[in-house]
């Protein structure tokens, strides 16, 4: 499974899927399910209920890269640089789940 289309909109990541399939997510929840160690580490620390408070420049995409045929690499305006969504969970983060 690979996207085919990947669109910004207002603060949304929009995909299509090589099976059709369109889904979305909200910036915030990208960012807020970072797969980088340096993420993953602070909400270990943080625990499960901490709810992290993002500046505009955390929630803006700079630039978009597909690495390989397996991931899509995010750069924030922040210069955070290190999540690397493979496509299997950026497909599970982005899945439409009003579509029952």
């Amino acid at each position: 499974m690979q996207p085919k289309k990947i669109n910004r909109e207002k603060d949304n990541l929009e995909i299509i899927w090589d099976d059709g399939e369109e889904t979305s997510v909200k910036f915030v929840n990208l960012r807020n399910n970072c797969p980088c160690a340096i993420c993953m580490e602070n909400k270990s620390k943080k625990g499960k209920n901490y709810i992290p408070l993002y500046q505009q420049n955390e929630l803006t995409i700079a630039k978009l890269d597909i690495i390989g045929n397996y991931a899509l690499g995010v750069t924030w305006k922040d210069g955070h640089n290190t999540g690397i969504y493979d496509f299997s969970y950026l497909r599970q983060l982005t899945s439409n789940k009003e579509k029952v």
